[in-house]
Formats: C-alpha cells, sequence, structure tokens
C-alpha cells in the first residue's frame, strides 16, 4: 500500500506543500479557516499519518514499541476532577506499569475530531489498545457514532470502562443492582418513604424495581437528576420546595451527589438520619470523612482499570457477538447516614 506523503496531501486539497505543513505542525503562520478546512478533510480522506513514525520505524523501532503503548480516552476535563474517575484511573496506571505497558495519551473524546491528532495517535503502529472511560457521557451526535466507528477501524483491542457501547467489550458495574441493593437496605431500615437524586441511567431502574418486589406504589416516586455535587444540593432544594418537606430517606445515585445532599441538611439543620436518612452509590474516599459518615454502595473502581488492562494484555477484547462484558460485584458499606 502506498504511503501516503504531504505532498499527496497538498494534491488532493489544491494547497501547497508547505500549507500543508503549516497545518500540521501547528506553526504560528495564519492559515486562512477555509484552506486549513481542506487540508484536515484531506488528511482525513487519505488517512495521512506524520513522517515522523515511519523515520522511527525506519530507524530500527527505537523507544517504546507499539505493543508496549495503550491510550485512554475521556469523556471530558472535568473527569480529571472527579475523585471517582481518579480511582479508576490510579487503577489502570498500576496495572500497566505492572504489565510493562505505558500510557501513550491521555485524550478527550473530543479532540479526535481533529483528523491530524486523529491519525497521529489512532493506529496500530502507536497503541496496541485503547480504554474508553466513561464516553457514554459524550455520545450525543451521529458524528459521535462515527468517530467511535473509525477508531474500531485502527484499533484491534479496545475496552469500554464505566460504560457499554455497542459492539465493545466493557468493564464496569451493575447500576441497576447497586440502586437495587442500596434501596432494598433502606426497606430493610424501616424506611418507605424514599427519594431518588441521581445519574439517569439504570439506576433509576434498580430504585423502580425495588418498589415494585416490595409491593409499593411508584406513581408518586420522586426523581430527580444530579451529577455532582453542586447537582445533589440544587436537586434537595428543589425536591423541599416542591413537596413541601423532605422524604424520609434519600438514594443518591453518587457519593458526590450525597455531599451535595448532605450539605444542605447540615446548613438547614436537619438531622441526619434522625429525620431523613441518606444512602449512596461508589464508596469514594470522602465518603468516610462526611459528618455523618455516608452509607454507600461499594463499587470496585481501580479494580475496574486494572481488569480493563487485563483484557488489553490477554487480547480478550472482543467485538460483536464475541464482546466480553464484565460487570464487577458490589457491596454495602454501611455507615452513619442510614
Amino acid at each position: 500500500m502506498k504511503k501516503i506523503t504531504q505532498n499527496d496531501v497538498a494534491r488532493h486539497a489544491g494547497v501547497t506543500r508547505s500549507m500543508v505543513s503549516y497545518v500540521i505542525n501547528g506553526s504560528g503562520r495564519s492559515v486562512a479557516p477555509v484552506t486549513r478546512q481542506k487540508i484536515l478533510d484531506a488528511i482525513s480522506e487519505l488517512e495521512y499519518r506524520p513522517n515522523k513514525f515511519a523515520q522511527a520505524l525506519s530507524m530500527g523501532g527505537k523507544g517504546v514499541l507499539a505493543d508496549q503503548n495503550i491510550g485512554i480516552v475521556l469523556s471530558g476535563a472535568e473527569m480529571f476532577l472527579r475523585p471517582y474517575y481518579s480511582e479508576i484511573l490510579a487503577g489502570i496506571h498500576k496495572a500497566a506499569y505492572e504489565k510493562g505497558l505505558h500510557i501513550r495519551f491521555i485524550r478527550f473524546f473530543d479532540e479526535l475530531k481533529d483528523p491530524v491528532l486523529f491519525t497521529q495517535l489512532i493506529h496500530s503502529e502507536e497503541i496496541c489498545g485503547l480504554l474508553l472511560l466513561a464516553l457514554d457521557q459524550c455520545m450525543k451526535t451521529q458524528e459521535d457514532t462515527q468517530l467511535i466507528e473509525r477508531i474500531q477501524a485502527q484499533i484491534d483491542q479496545i475496552v469500554c470502562v464505566d460504560c457499554q457501547l455497542t459492539d465493545l467489550s466493557s468493564v464496569s458495574f451493575d447500576r441497576q443492582a447497586a440502586a437495587l441493593q442500596a434501596v432494598r437496605y433502606l426497606f430493610e431500615q424501616g424506611f418507605s418513604d424514599i427519594a431518588y437524586i441521581g445519574e439517569p441511567d439504570q439506576r433509576v431502574t434498580g430504585f423502580k424495581q425495588a418498589f415494585l418486589e416490595k409491593g409499593e406504589n411508584i406513581s408518586g416516586l420522586y426523581i430527580d437528576f444530579a451529577s455532582d455535587m453542586a447537582a445533589g444540593l440544587k436537586a434537595i432544594q428543589k425536591l423541599r420546595k416542591s413537596r413541601g418537606g423532605l422524604p424520609r430517606a434519600i438514594c443518591a445515585g453518587s457519593d458526590e451527589v450525597a455531599v451535595g445532599i448532605l450539605f444542605y441538611l447540615n446548613e438547614q439543620k436537619i438531622a441526619v438520619p434522625e429525620e431523613t436518612a441518606l444512602i449512596s452509590i461508589d464508596n469514594i474516599e470522602i465518603a468516610e470523612y462526611t459528618n455523618p459518615q455516608l452509607t454507600s454502595i461499594n463499587v470496585q473502581k481501580r479494580a475496574m482499570g486494572s481488569r480493563a488492562v487485563e483484557m488489553i494484555v490477554n487480547r480478550a477484547a472482543g467485538r460483536g457477538e464475541n464482546a466480553l462484558t464484565l460487570l464487577l460485584p458490589t457491596n454495602l458499606i454501611r455507615r452513619k447516614s442510614s
């Protein structure tokens, strides 16, 4: 197969080779937006890869080989600030080190829409496997779906971490079972007036399932969506206003949401759990240091990252009917909030 060069890109885009070089190397020289887009389209259509990779190979493959490299793609920059995802990333890094692998890059999903960056990084000469962390949070358009398809065409071993995408192997936890376990526990403690505040995913299904199992009426259930501390705070304020009071217990979809809820309850001098009990899902480190300490469903966060790396190493990340879906078990950590 003919190696695509910058000259090929230039001819395809109808520009000079130097103009192509300016765009690829990110030089300070100004390139008209229309011209730049022509070049980017040509790079994408021709699947051009910068010469530095071929040069490295021609020099005897000095440095880290592709079969020792893996890449990580995150849904967004905010994941670096979230302790839940920090623990997953810690698990990935520890396992990679133990297996003799190198993290070639950590990038955000939207960055890969840049054809230059995509062709530099998403290639079998660069990495042997790719971890997609929580990408279900940013898959919104047909363009996003097409980008995943382009990634699949380039990389054989792909594992979705804390998410599930069609036809790809994944490592996650059973969100429905976790919420079911949380609400069952609240029922065991004698609570029946229970609200859910958290992520709008299978956790909601698990919450409702617990009521159906108990034979309780689900038509009047209060469910509101939140994914971080600030949203949890707003949701509990909204809940109190909408019903003129608070429920006897709250199931939070995550510990971060629960921290926002707990902040409000403490601020309003509402005793926990005497007036309103609280349980959450994740069991991040802060759960043990809140006031009161949070009862939480423990998710194996570091294990999630390490098992994903093991799947890459063992070449177990199948596709389609051969895709492996691994759901790690959860367990209840009882503390003082419920």
